[in-house]
């Protein structure tokens, strides 16, 4: 309090968060005649759950939400034990070249998603012995418009690889040292001393790697062609794509896939912050 500007600045600047979640959550309990009311209201006269049922049936949203789920559960496991094995490796095991391969991963968050389309298409198309291809690869489909397909990309993030070994460098050598001259392997150190002491690390890489698999709309719709695979993104723009816009089950269904990124992200809040701070400055 002893600053008002900064407190007025963070206020306005929490009203421009808030204000169109706000705006989501009431058009999606709005009947559509008072979507398209003259006389805008903050909340809605007369709430109807209609929107809701529209939206998970006429949007195929419930088969969707259970598809990205799934993708999402299969990236934040692989993240969790590839990428934080990779970043321990680049802190605790220094090689020749291990920091030129480091930084060359970590530049690979500069590269525009787009440009990666047309090579991650052609490799999932051509994956040996998925989707009646031959051992070369050809002959068939491979991973498209599979849920394997939609796992390829996001299997270990290159932000995660670099949040974990900027963790793992902050963490002391002597916590390791007496246990490899006991006769400890690597992995057994990284399991049974580091991991304990990085779940602020894990708990930012899974809310890292589920928001990039279920905020994805640009790889599911260039690698998805059936409404089997389809995912929370595409099922969502099918309510935009028709002349006459139903914006109550479009917000509805915005309401819906919103949820379980709050509750990841609430369940790891604390975690989550420290892990990004400690992550972000050491090293």
């Amino acid at each position: 309090m002893r600053r008002p500007g900064s407190v007025i600045a963070l206020v306005i600047a929490t009203l421009l968060v808030l204000v169109p979640f706000w705006w989501m959550v009431s058009i999606a309990f709005k009947p559509e005649s008072e979507v398209f009311s003259a006389e805008p209201r903050l909340l809605p006269g007369d709430p109807v759950l209609d929107n809701f049922s529209v939206a998970l049936d006429a949007g195929n949203l419930a088969a969707a939400m259970t598809n990205s789920l799934v993708v999402a559960l299969l990236v934040v496991v692989a993240n969790c034990v590839f990428a934080l094995l990779a970043g321990y490796a680049f802190a605790k095991l220094p090689y020749r070249g291990s920091n030129a391969i480091f930084m060359t991963i970590v530049a690979t968050t500069m590269v525009p998603v787009a440009v990666t389309v047309i090579p991650l298409f052609l490799i999932a198309k051509g994956i040996p012995l998925a989707g009646g291809n031959d051992l070369l690869g050809q002959g068939g489909s491979g991973l498209l418009d599979s849920l394997a397909g939609l796992t390829l990309p996001h299997l270990i993030g290159p932000l995660n690889v670099f949040l974990a070994r900027q963790y793992f460098m902050g963490l002391p050598d002597e916590l390791g040292e007496a246990a490899r001259v006991d006769g400890a392997s690597e992995f057994r150190l990284f399991w049974r001393i580091y991991l304990p002491l990085a779940r602020p690390l894990v708990a930012t890489v899974a809310v890292f790697a589920f928001t990039a698999v279920w905020d994805d709309f640009l790889w599911p719709l260039v690698i998805t062609s059936s409404p089997e695979t389809q995912t929370v993104q595409l099922a969502l723009s099918q309510f935009l794509t028709g002349g006459n816009v139903a914006y109550g089950p479009a917000m509805a269904g915005s309401v819906l896939v919103l949820l379980p990124v709050l509750a990841v992200f609430v369940l790891n809040q604390r975690s989550f912050v420290a892990g990004l701070s400690e992550g972000g400055v050491k090293g």
